[in-house]
């Protein structure tokens, strides 16, 4: 049993990919189910939550705060989604979103430009300078929104499990090695990944309910204890305890709570 996410650009196969491993492993095969997720539950248009995983924060800055409580909402659905493991995730930054998770199986999906830009003319109908311009527009983009998300390049293989090339080794290749890895011992359940999990998942429901009101604070639970962090200082600590206790109640796995002012949240914490 494993989590699987699944990095790509627009035209690399990816999605092929992802789709053939979640039959072949009996998985669930979930991407613009999360934003859906999200949307229903915190009541924001899918179309602004579809622009705050795509566009460039030059665009996400329009935003202002909501940037924040977007990507917590989308970060709490897909841990909420994925809980129960056999997911394959193919949504974007899904191995930054899920990072911390032992039993994580990171695949990064690449082609050439020259094969994504056949595909993309054959699909869209467009000529071949307007396909190139789109995708190198796209990957430009999805770059960006990585870096100011997490400070990482996402073409960086060091952030993956597994990098295919989609060319020489064909779409089966990819979901041969895939699934071989999935079952491998690193990428088992077992029970201190479990609370890793359960962990994440109550951290992001807790963020998710005080990101609107509070949009620097970060979060961090370790079996049940949860640690909050808010660059604000005490008088704003006091408003956050508060209010978090009072959110706890009705989040599952959370036992203790402790707020930590005038600290800048880990690199660690959602």
């Amino acid at each position: 049993m494993a989590i699987i996410t699944i990095s790509r650009g627009s035209y690399s196969k990816g999605k092929e990919v992802a789709e053939k491993v979640a039959k072949c492993l009996g998985y669930e095969c979930v991407s613009r189910e999360v934003l859906l997720d999200a949307s229903d539950r915190f009541n924001i248009p899918e179309v602004r939550l579809v622009r705050a995983i795509h566009d460039a924060p030059t665009i996400l800055e329009r935003f202002g705060r909501k940037k924040q409580a977007f990507l917590a909402y989308i970060r709490y659905s897909l841990a909420r989604r994925v809980q129960q493991d056999n997911v394959v995730y193919h949504g974007l930054a899904g191995h930054l979103l899920l990072s911390g998770i032992p039993h994580l199986l990171k695949v990064r999906i690449i082609a050439s430009l020259e094969d994504r830009v056949k595909s993309e003319m054959q699909r869209e109908g467009v000529s071949e300078h307007e396909a190139r311009t789109l995708i190198i527009r796209d990957d430009q983009e999805r770059r960006k929104w990585t870096q100011a998300l997490s400070g990482l390049d996402p073409w960086d293989s060091a952030l993956y499990d597994l990098v295919i090339h989609i060319r020489e080794l064909t779409v089966d290749d990819a979901v041969n090695f895939i699934c071989e890895a999935a079952q491998l011992a690193p990428f088992e359940t077992t029970p201190e990944a479990k609370q890793k999990m359960d962990d994440l998942v109550a951290a992001c429901e807790l963020k998710a309910a005080l990101v609107n009101e509070y949009p620097d604070v970060g979060v961090i639970c370790k079996y049940g204890t949860v640690l909050i962090y808010t660059k604000s200082g005490e008088r704003v600590q006091h408003k956050v305890r508060d209010r978090a206790r009072k959110l706890a109640q009705k989040i599952d796995g959370i036992h203790h709570i402790e707020v930590h002012a005038g600290v800048t949240p880990p690199p660690s914490a959602v």
